[in-house]
């Protein structure tokens, strides 16, 4: 538990001070699920009463229970929480990300509890404090930056000026590309970023309509 899942269980008192979305698999928030098995009886929350539930976040999921008038067992679940349905308990409370793991042990998602991801955060104490507060400040902006060039990459060419009004009209920017003169005066240079998912199309493109000297270089901070 890294985020709100952590921040739910413990019930603390901080300051949230950005979130952190990313994985191996995608940027896209997890969700904790309540889940039992494919075959089933149980079909709602509500089917839960009496039943056990194995869980790592013992707290929240009473609680969801509770506010939905349901009176179960949770126990805190120690390893695979996946495996133990339904030899050991009925039902389990997991973080899921792509939900692979669950089709691979034959669960089904019953519900939704809520979607989580890593967040940054500090204590009041810390944050009331101006000089503290800009040290906390900084090293978010940092790690945002980190975070968001994980997708992005440079790119340099070299345009001769005829065919500048064309590249640029294909060329992807955040902002607006650099185009600095060359030592020759009909050629230019071009700097710009761009998402790394696209790189693959444009460059072809690009030599297509005469870009020389491409370039592609990963980036390690993207500060917008």
């Amino acid at each position: 538990m890294t985020g709100k899942d952590w921040i739910l269980e413990n019930e603390s008192d901080v300051i949230e001070v950005c979130d952190l979305i990313y994985s191996k698999t995608s940027n896209a928030p997890s969700r904790w699920i309540i889940a039992v098995q494919e075959d089933s009886d149980i079909k709602t929350v509500k089917d839960l009463e009496g039943k056990r539930i194995a869980t790592e976040l013992v707290g929240a999921t009473r609680r969801f229970l509770e506010q939905n008038g349901v009176s179960a067992e949770v126990e805190f679940s120690w390893g695979a929480t996946e495996v133990k349905v339904p030899e050991m308990v009925d039902a389990i409370v997991d973080i899921t990300e792509t939900g692979n793991s669950l089709r691979a042990n034959k669960l089904r998602i019953l519900e939704t509890l809520f979607y989580t991801n890593t967040k940054f955060i500090a204590n009041k104490d810390s944050w009331e404090n101006p000089e503290k507060r800009r040290k906390i400040e900084n090293i978010a902006l940092l790690l945002k930056a980190a975070l968001e060039a994980r997708t992005k990459v440079g790119l340099k060419l070299n345009i001769s000026k005829e065919s500048l009004a064309k590249i640029l009209e294909e060329l992807p920017a955040l902002r607006n590309p650099t185009v600095s003169q060359l030592s020759q005066s009909e050629w230019v240079a071009i700097e710009t970023v761009i998402d790394e998912s696209v790189v693959r199309e444009i460059i072809p493109r690009l030599k297509e309509l005469g870009a020389e000297g491409i370039i592609e270089y990963p980036l390690n901070k993207v500060v917008y």
